[in-house]
């Protein structure tokens, strides 16, 4: 499937409309694609959302949707975003990304429009720490968090923070305590998605965290490139037992038994 079996509408929160794609039925699962986009590995995973029995909810942030990635593209978005945007917060540490809010709004309607438990969210590089700060809203039931990579780990103290402001934390710990677990994926090589934030999740969530590291390491016996960074779609691996393809499995899994019922 292409993003050209998507439906297209507009969403608009605060006066900022969006784009937005949306196929499937079920329980919404937002899926925040990385930079450059809504890239088609990024439209493939939404598929499998969608066979899972979800409806996968694709809104358009950044980038050319549905086109391929490019090394001029991912940097011309990424100098934009550091410099241009106000809506992602990239360098300072302790806020939350003032996109967030319109991003909890959609979540809250298309919760309302796809019915089920509650939602869930696939942030993914760039877009990893929003569904942790969506947790805020009861609603979310299901928040992954694949290669988080903001702020941009340039420090000690940048490397460990989550991209959310003390007051969400706070929500999202409380939450975490109720039982909403927290799945967040990255490759132990990945110097984008640090191994000090993984670390800090499993101080502040405790075990409503589950972390998990593949292994990218030289000489890692699955041939893992050292520079692999994203888990669910440029770097996956779909194979039966590839590490990568159990992480995919895991986060499915995770959606299925939060949002689905256990089978």
């Amino acid at each position: 499937m292409g993003l050209g079996e998507y439906g297209e509408g507009t969403f608009t929160h605060g006066g900022k409309g969006r784009r937005v794609f949306r196929r499937g039925a079920g329980p919404a699962v937002i899926v925040l694609a990385e930079i450059p986009g809504i890239t088609p590995k990024v439209v493939e995973f939404a598929d499998r959302v969608v066979e899972l029995g979800c409806t996968a909810v694709l809104p358009h942030l950044f980038g050319e949707p549905g086109a391929e990635p490019s090394v001029g593209n991912e940097m011309s978005l990424i100098l934009w975003a550091s410099c241009v945007s106000r809506d992602f917060t990239t360098w300072m540490t302790g806020r939350t990304s003032p996109v967030t809010e319109w991003l909890r709004a959609l979540g809250r309607h298309e919760h309302e429009r796809c019915g089920g438990p509650g939602i869930g969210a696939v942030g993914m590089c760039f877009t990893g720490g929003f569904a942790l700060a969506m947790m805020v809203e009861e609603i979310m039931l299901a928040p992954v968090l694949s290669q988080p990579s903001l702020p941009y780990p340039v420090s000690r103290r940048h490397k460990r923070d989550l991209g959310i402001s003390d007051s969400d934390l706070a929500k999202v710990k409380e939450r975490a305590a109720a039982g909403v677990e927290v799945l967040g994926l990255r490759f132990t090589c990945d110097i984008a998605a640090p191994a000090a934030r993984f670390a800090r999740l499993r101080e502040e969530l405790g075990d409503a965290f589950v972390g998990v590291e593949i292994d990218s390491a030289p000489g890692n016996p699955h041939g893992i490139r050292k520079r692999a960074h994203s888990v669910l779609t440029e770097d996956l691996v779909d194979e039966p037992g590839h590490p990568t393809r159990d992480a995919l499995d895991q986060v499915l899994e995770l959606l299925r038994t939060r949002l689905l019922g256990p089978t």
